[in-house]
């Protein structure tokens, strides 16, 4: 359970003798650890490009999508359908889709006259590899966005264009509003599920290479834990993470309740 994972962080132990209390010796020792600062940068930069390119796709297909039109109802499954894909088969069809060599991605980039990039094997392109599928697995914040915008009466917007609103002001003073309490759920949750998400696709695509561009925390609490069996260590850099994730959940929240008050 997690109280226990946490009361493990307080110990030396490796799952073949007894738990020995150390107190804040494993916390002592993350500072001085090759790796766990550079798989918590490597953690933050994935949440501070992926978490709001996430959102902002599932709204911008939400809106363009919830109207009822010829092809609409083959659009939404489209978008929803990768959602559903496992995380294993996902990062197979990552690995073929951006193989630098005879992946599709760069055999079209390549037929166009663009030099590719490398992709998982150039440090500087490989965690965006990840950033990029994870805009395809966007299907429950899209049908949660969708749900919330067809609940929005239409009386709401014929009345602001009665009133000379542009499209662009009722967005910003009629949807954007009434989205946002969605769009802090979706924001929350997507931080929570980014230490999810890049531990399978990472552990089996790349195991934290090329030159650890691709360590992110997860995958190093698991070798950590499961490796090299300091379970004492891996559960103390759990723990940071969890107070890391509460932290920036608060920040955002804060930030949330500052633009709704500004727009008031």
């Amino acid at each position: 359970s997690l109280i226990l994972s946490f009361g493990l962080a307080f110990t030396r132990y490796d799952a073949l003798s007894a738990p020995e209390w150390v107190g804040l010796d494993n916390f002592k020792a993350l500072l001085d650890h090759r790796l766990f600062a550079t798989s918590l940068k490597n953690s933050l930069f994935f949440i501070a490009v992926a978490v709001p390119l996430r959102v902002a796709a599932a709204l911008g297909l939400a809106l363009f999508l919830h109207r009822r039109r010829t092809g609409v109802g083959a659009t939404r499954i489209a978008v929803f359908l990768p959602t559903v894909i496992p995380d294993a088969a996902f990062a197979l069809i990552g690995l073929w889709v951006f193989n630098p060599l005879y992946g599709p991605l760069n055999l079209g980039l390549t037929a166009l006259g663009f030099t590719p990039p490398a992709w998982l094997v150039d440090p500087a392109t490989a965690k965006l590899v990840f950033v990029l599928m994870s805009l395809f697995q966007i299907g429950e914040g899209f049908v949660i966005l969708l749900a919330a915008r067809s609940e929005m009466s239409p009386e709401l917007f014929e009345a602001a264009s009665t009133l000379g609103c542009t499209r662009g002001q009722a967005f910003r003073y009629i949807t954007l509003p009434l989205l946002m309490p969605w769009l802090l759920l979706l924001s929350i949750r997507d931080i929570m599920m980014s230490f999810v998400t890049t531990f399978s696709q990472a552990h089996l695509m790349t195991q934290g290479d090329p030159y650890y561009a691709t360590m992110f925390t997860s995958l190093l609490i698991y070798e950590e834990a499961f490796d090299h069996f300091h379970f004492g260590l891996a559960s103390a850099m759990m723990l940071v993470v969890f107070v890391g994730c509460l932290l920036l959940i608060a920040v955002l929240a804060a930030l949330t309740r500052r633009m709704r008050h500004g727009s008031d």
